[in-house]
Parts: structure tokens; sequence; C-alpha cells
């Protein structure tokens, strides 16, 4: 009831204002997001009778700060393996994904969405060592109240929030939660109807789509929505962003390999060879994944599977192209 309720108010604001109503709600959002946070650490720093400033040095003192693992190259947290395809996934999750880039193509001119992309990114980074230092803390303070762990670690911030921070700190984090979700879900579900009708219905032409037809696609992605937000409670094991980021390689893989080949090499492709090549890799990637404890001498893929995956989708492309000059010639 949750996730219908939740993508019909998405739909209704992306339905009437577009593009432009995504980009004033995820202002607001953002601004909730941080203001959960941010009270959250005040009321964290209150029950550990501490300051605001003394809890960044106990995050950083404690065992959940460690970034940098370079004791097992074959395991999936082994730093250079994280810092490289970290790269990758910036890249493709952000400078490859509609979702991401229509917010800067909605500015003025390039200079305005290059300064967009720029400012963007520092202030990502703070905001991501923000969250990181507050899921330390919720693990010192759960050990501090001795409270149980649950098994998946999402739950732990709402576990807390529910049974010590009372009443306001319940709330700021419902705010917060739902602010999260609604930045990510209302442009996805814009960013796919967009796609849907100029990539797959008119390629392009904008002008041949009919409003009703246009209303039907925004319907039918924010019923896909929906399944896909509880098929993926069902199925979700770990993290959310954890789950996230693996399934990632999988799906963005194809999108890299795509879009390197494009850049380097100016072969011509049989088209309909294309989807094929780009299912074949992430499936071979799952196997390579599963098994390669067995016979890669007990190494772990991590996130660098994103890397694999697009480096034989570059390969499938190649072996499913020719050159540009034999194609003029035939």
């Amino acid at each position: 009831i949750t996730v219908i309720l939740s993508v019909m108010l998405i739909w209704l604001y992306t339905f009437k204002g577009g593009m432009k109503t995504i980009i004033y709600t995820d202002t607001l959002q953002t601004l909730f997001m941080l203001l959960a946070v941010g009270v959250t650490f005040y009321i964290l720093a209150t029950e550990m009778d501490s300051s605001v400033f003394s809890l960044f040095g106990t995050a950083l003192s404690s065992e959940y700060s460690q970034i940098f693992f370079f004791e097992d190259w074959r395991a999936s947290n082994f730093f250079p393996k994280h810092l490289l395809s970290g790269m990758f996934i910036a890249i493709t999750m952000t400078g490859l994904d509609q979702d991401m880039m229509q917010k800067n193509m909605s500015c003025k001119n390039i200079g305005e969405a290059q300064k967009n992309i720029l400012w963007f990114s520092i202030v990502l980074l703070f905001v991501n060592l923000l969250f990181l230092m507050l899921g330390a803390l919720l693990y010192v303070y759960a050990g501090r109240e001795g409270l149980d762990l649950p098994d998946k670690r999402d739950l732990l911030y709402p576990l807390i929030a529910k049974s010590n921070l009372g009443m306001a700190g319940a709330v700021i984090f419902l705010l917060g939660l739902i602010a999260a979700a609604y930045s990510s879900a209302d442009s996805a579900l814009t960013s796919l109807t967009t796609s849907f009708c100029k990539d797959f219905l008119v390629q392009g032409n904008e002008d041949e789509i009919s409003n009703k037809k246009r209303y039907l696609v925004h319907a039918m992605f924010s019923v896909i929505l929906m399944l896909v937000i509880i098929g993926f409670n069902y199925m979700n094991d770990d993290s959310v962003v954890w789950k996230l980021f693996k399934m990632a390689g999988y799906t963005y893989g194809p999108l890299l390999g795509l879009f390197s080949f494009g850049i380097f090499s100016s072969r011509i492709v049989k088209d309909k060879l294309v989807p094929i090549v780009c299912i074949v890799s992430p499936i071979i990637c799952y196997f390579l994944n599963e098994f390669s404890e067995y016979f890669l001498f007990g190494y772990q893929f991590g996130f660098e599977i994103l890397l694999v995956n697009g480096a034989l989708t570059f390969m499938g492309l190649y072996l499913i192209s020719k050159n540009k000059s034999s194609v003029d010639a035939g």
C-alpha cells in the first residue's frame, strides 16, 4: 500500500509539472534529507552526552571508519579495485544516465551545465562523508546501548529512530527516508517516460507523439516501478546501496561497453545483434561472479564486475561489426 500510494503521488506531480517540478521537488527533498542527518547527529550527541563536533572524532576512531583495505588483493573490498570500479560507476550511473543528466540538460547553456556538475560533485563528496559518519555512529550507539543488530543493515537506522531517539527522531527519520526515496523515483519515472517516447515510439521526433500515448507510457512505467520496488524488497538480503551497486555492474556494464565502442571505434555494428551481446555479457558476468572463487584461486569480484561486463560487451560488439571502409565498398 505504501509503494502504491507513493508512486501514485509521484505520478501526479510529474504528470502535472514534468521536469520543472522535479527540479523544485529535488531541492526540497535534498533539504529534508540533510535536515534529517543534522537532527539525527544532534539527538545522538544528546543521547551519548557529547557534542556534535566530538561525534566526528568518535566516528573516525571507531572500527567502522576504515576505508582503505590492502590486506588481500583477492577480496571484494580490496581498495584499488574499489577505486577503479568507483570511477566507472560514477561515469556510467551519472554521466551516461538520462535520469541524472536530464537535470543538467535543463540548464540554460553548456557553461551552466558544467558548473552544475562541478558543484554537484563537490557537494556530493561532503554529503557522502556525512552519511558514512552517520552510519558509523549508529553502529557505535547500538553497541553502547547493547542493541541487537538486525540482519539487514538498512534496518538499523529505523530501529534506533523508533526505539531510542523519541518521537522527534522518528518523524525526522521518516521525512528523510521519504525525501531520499522520492528524489530517485520521480526523476527515474520521468526519464523512463521521456526515453521510451523519444527513442522507441517516435525515435527523436517529439511532435509525432500524442498526449494520450505519453500519458499511457507514464502510467505504464508507474506500474512497472511499483512492481520493481516490491520485487526488490522481497529479493534483497543485503543493504539497498550495496545491492544497488552490485546490480549496476550488470545493468550498466553494457552501457559502458556501447559508449566505449562508439567513442574508440568507427566500425559498423549489425544492429539486430547488439541486444544479444548486451544480454549475453551480463549473463557471463553473473557466472563469473558466482564461481570465480573456485577457478580464479579464491578471487572475489566486487564492483569491478562492471568493467568486466563493459569489456565483454566491447569485444562482442567488435565481433559483430565490420570496418567502415568494407561496408562502404559493399
